[in-house]
């Protein structure tokens, strides 16, 4: 019986995560464009959304992703905000790595 509820619950969660991103996902193509580039913040606030629920969950990541579109207002200077754990936030990591690695000689300055 606690192998039906556990397996319904995983279920339930990978629905409810398909339909959160799909709802992002018909956003990015149908008002998005018409809008056009907005977000103060790196990675946009509809892909900070996917990646969040991919990466959290649905319930972790859908407040991690209200916090966000919260946060991008014209009061907001907005900049790199990475989801922690995320693809984004290694990217920003090997953004920096490369910014701080010497360079291969005096002629070739990083």
């Amino acid at each position: 019986m606690t192998r039906l509820i556990s397996a319904l619950r995983s279920g339930s969660r990978w629905v409810l995560m398909k339909v959160m991103i799909g709802c992002v996902r018909v956003y990015q193509y149908t008002l998005s464009p018409l809008l056009g580039p907005r977000c103060r913040f790196w990675p946009s606030c509809s892909s900070y959304t996917i990646e969040a629920i991919q990466v959290h969950g649905p319930i972790k990541g859908g407040w991690m992703a209200v916090r966000r579109i919260v946060k991008c207002h014209p009061g907001n200077p907005g900049g790199m905000d990475p989801v922690p754990g995320g693809r984004s936030e290694q990217l920003c990591q090997e953004d920096d790595e490369k910014a701080s690695s010497p360079s291969c000689c005096d002629h070739h300055p990083r």
